[in-house]
């Protein structure tokens, strides 16, 4: 099992020094990744289900905030959960994807992407609401033919993106594609996440039986794939108070990553949590 953090910026705030604090921090403890959520525009009366979003949330650009971590870090994997994929240009985003992760020597590993909920933020960006899942499907092809190409260019020929003989450089570290997790809360997601994804991170609030049926779900689409379902990858919330017993029964349904974040926004207190937890779970040494 894997540990990550998270930092919301709507929660803990836009402050650089507590933002990096939060992040060294956490790479000292020993936990895995930071990951940074995104909503690009936000309006009076949105919702995410029940709940309303506040509209002067300040959800920082997340790629923007983890090349600055990045500045300021040596090991810590850097992560989206989510960035909304239908909402960027693929050309565009795959350089600046592949720039963060040259620039942080190979630490923009897990990037997760997904279709947002939001109609007022699609038409904002002149996105058809209804179309953002063929687009992200065909942005995710886009993305890494543009990572595996060489210096005779790709071509792309899809309903959204159209391209001849494109050359994207700088490459990822290493030379190759970013590996490309997708999250949500539908079997849909799951299903994209099998067939185009290296990795399912699910959110929501859902039953145990429906969690295993979309675990299968994500399986079945791989393998109809040709992919290795065993090599998938399956990131979940956790709390930062959660117990052991709890994360060896995540570790049963076939989660490798649980992602938790300090319940506070007093920072002394934060990393006291972040301690706390990498502590009960000896953090320090599990990265050795």
């Amino acid at each position: 099992m894997r540990f990550a953090v998270s930092y919301s910026t709507p929660f803990f705030g836009v402050d650089p020094d507590r933002l990096i604090a939060y992040a060294q921090h956490a790479e000292r403890c020993g936990f895995e990744a930071i990951y940074l959520p995104e909503h690009v525009a936000l309006y009076p009366g949105a919702t995410i289900g029940p709940m309303e979003i506040t509209p002067t949330a300040p959800f920082a650009d997340p790629l923007d905030a983890l090349g600055f971590v990045a500045a300021c870090t040596d090991r810590i994997l850097l992560g989206t959960a989510v960035l909304l994929l239908p909402y960027h240009h693929p050309v565009v985003l795959a350089k600046r994807l592949a720039t963060i992760d040259v620039l942080s020597r190979g630490r923009m590993r897990l990037l997760t992407v997904g279709l947002g909920t939001l109609p007022g933020e699609a038409q904002a960006v002149g996105v058809d609401f209804a179309t953002r899942g063929r687009r992200a499907d065909e942005a995710i092809d886009v993305l890494r033919l543009l990572w595996s190409g060489d210096a005779d260019g790709v071509s792309f020929e899809g309903e959204f993106f159209r391209f001849d003989n494109l050359c994207s450089y700088p490459k990822p570290a290493g030379g190759v594609p970013l590996p490309i997790h997708v999250g949500g809360s539908s079997r849909a997601a799951a299903r994209r996440a099998g067939s185009r994804g290296d990795g399912y991170f699910p959110g929501g609030v859902l039953g145990p039986a429906e969690r295993a049926t979309q675990l299968a779900v994500a399986h079945a689409a791989a393998g109809a794939a040709g992919r290795n379902p065993d090599a998938f990858e399956y990131t979940r919330w956790g709390s930062i108070d959660m117990p052991a017993d709890r994360v060896a029964g995540l570790a049963e349904q076939g989660v490798t990553r649980i992602v938790v974040s300090a319940s506070t926004g007093d920072p002394e207190r934060a990393r006291d949590e972040l301690s706390a937890f990498a502590e009960r779970f000896d953090l320090a040494n599990a990265r050795k």
